[in-house]
């Protein structure tokens, strides 16, 4: 089982001036104990159901491509992107970007988008779920064709593009993994099962096994083999001791979660994540998920 960690809150750094190294820091020690991917939010303001939209917020793709800079080995995507914040050809842009000059450690994490507020304070459009949704599902046909050879035209509902050239093509093989994030059982998990290489769940294990069993249905109608897609979950356990923590990722495993996301916690986020999954890292890699067909 993979551990990857969620930077979602930067309320704990001391202020802006030592906040890159203080994030900096943040991800070395992550990924000295063994975390795979580092992901953050997509966000400009706080989301108010967590903290008040005041608290500080930094661009996703900025922050990334400075750690990645910093870094060796730990992997970078936003959980998740919002569609409606990129143009879809400068967002393969970005993507890429990301990946080649990290040496393909780059995944493009995509969703619907949600927080009116952000849209609004920052005069962000801020169309319909219905036409959202339809943005996505072109938004991740746009990039999959920018990452192929030639230059072909896109011309799709919302979004007509003359040429799909995307030079220098990432590093990553045969490109950056793909995350379609969220549960959403008609629309999302139907995306994911036609398109993704990754989702993006949460909830108790009885909750995503669930999920599971929809995402299975929907890939048997696109004729798709489940064991593509790696399935990951948030993963905030009730409490830091070794035995517990173990216990509740061997009950998402036996589901078919092969990876564990934990959010940034408590005042000290480096030494949350050192003192509760550094001990047990090596138990955790050695839990394998129950196959999902």
């Amino acid at each position: 089982m993979h551990l990857d960690f969620h930077l979602w809150r930067f309320d704990w750094s001391d202020g802006p001036a030592s906040m890159g190294a203080d994030v900096a820091d943040l991800a070395l020690r992550a990924e000295a104990i063994g975390v795979r991917t580092l992901s953050c939010m997509d966000h400009f303001f706080q989301m108010e159901a967590a903290a008040p939209a005041e608290d500080p917020m930094l661009e996703g793709y900025t922050t990334l491509a400075f750690l990645a800079g910093r870094t060796t080995t730990l992997r970078f995507r936003l959980l998740v992107g919002g569609v409606t914040y990129r143009h879809p050809g400068i967002l393969a842009k970005t993507v890429t970007t990301l990946d080649v000059l990290s040496g393909g450690r780059a995944e493009f994490g995509i969703g619907a988008a949600w927080y009116d507020r952000e849209h609004h304070g920052l005069g962000v459009p801020f169309p319909s779920l219905t036409e959202r949704f339809e943005r996505l599902e072109e938004t991740v046909q746009i990039v999959t064709q920018m990452w192929e050879p030639g230059a072909e035209p896109y011309e799709g509902t919302h979004y007509q593009l003359a040429e799909t050239l995307c030079v220098p093509a990432p590093v990553s093989s045969p490109r950056p993994r793909i995350m379609i994030g969220g549960g959403g059982e008609r629309k999302t998990l139907r995306m994911v099962a036609q398109y993704a290489d990754a989702c993006n769940l949460m909830g108790s294990p009885a909750e995503v096994a669930h999920k599971l069993d929809v995402l299975r249905d929907h890939c048997t109608r696109v004729d798709r083999d489940p064991n593509e897609i790696e399935v990951t979950v948030l993963f905030r356990p009730p409490t830091t001791e070794a035995d517990a923590v173990l216990e509740l990722a061997g009950e998402f495993a036996a589901i078919g979660v092969s990876t564990l996301i934990t959010p940034a916690m408590g005042p000290n986020p480096a030494d949350h994540l050192e003192s509760t999954f550094g001990p047990i890292i090596d138990q955790l890699a050695a839990i394998e998920a129950t196959p999902l067909a």
